[in-house]
């Protein structure tokens, strides 16, 4: 595995506040898609202006994925097989954790400290940002999954880290994905929650996919992690 000072910056596509920005939401996409996938649900989410919000949404590499036969795709890790405790590769997993790492101190260098930072994703993008936001040394304002699983649990008592076991983490799933079936969210739900972090959970009629309720939830959870007066 590369070191992180060998590994390409990702590139992004950002959405500015109005004003000066005073928190980021950093997201990942899933598979085979970009960072413009969830670019058009910003103003949607209901985010208080007040906040001076950035989200930060980088595109992964595009890399063969062997459980679709090779093919060449944006992805965080290559997907091995079907079973959700054996379908990523550890060393592409840690990859994308440390190019994902150097997105969040980008932010900490443009004066955005970790705590005003939330790690956010869908599907694939979501169980990098559960594993690293597990992980990352420095607090976080909060974890959230959509549509998503762990990785690499059998590592993470050993390799969490002290600084977010308080962590926030809103975690969503649909009762009916096909992808990501839902008792893979609820162990993730159930994990974290052993982990003690405080989970925000909710299930939703809808397949792999991001419903207007979801989005109602994720505006409201991200307007309390982020305020300095409730987080």
């Amino acid at each position: 595995m590369l070191p992180p000072m060998m590994l390409e910056l990702l590139p992004c596509v950002e959405i500015e506040p109005e004003g000066e920005a005073q928190s980021a939401v950093i997201w990942l996409h899933g598979l085979g898609a970009d960072g413009h996938d969830f670019e058009p649900i910003v103003p949607l989410l209901g985010v208080n202006p007040e906040l001076g919000t950035r989200f930060v949404f980088p595109h992964a590499p595009a890399i063969p994925v062997t459980l679709n036969g090779g093919m060449v795709m944006p992805a965080w890790y290559d997907i091995v097989a079907l079973d959700l405790d054996q379908r990523g590769d550890a060393e592409g997993i840690r990859a994308a954790a440390y190019r994902v790492s150097s997105l969040i101190a980008g932010e900490e260098q443009r004066g955005i400290p970790s705590n005003r930072i939330v790690l956010a994703g869908f599907s694939q993008g979501g169980a990098i940002a559960l594993y690293l936001g597990l992980r990352f040394k420095r607090t976080l304002a909060g974890i959230m999954g959509l549509s998503t699983y762990l990785v690499l649990d059998n590592t993470v008592e050993e390799e969490r880290s002290l600084g977010n076991r308080q962590t926030p983490v809103f975690l969503a799933h649909g009762q009916q994905d096909p992808m990501v079936p839902v008792p893979g969210g609820r162990l993730a739900r159930d994990r974290m929650t052993q982990l003690g972090h405080r989970v925000e959970w909710h299930e939703y009629p809808m397949q792999h996919e991001v419903c207007p309720e979801e989005m109602t939830h994720i505006g409201a959870w991200l307007n309390r992690v982020l305020d300095p007066q409730t987080s």
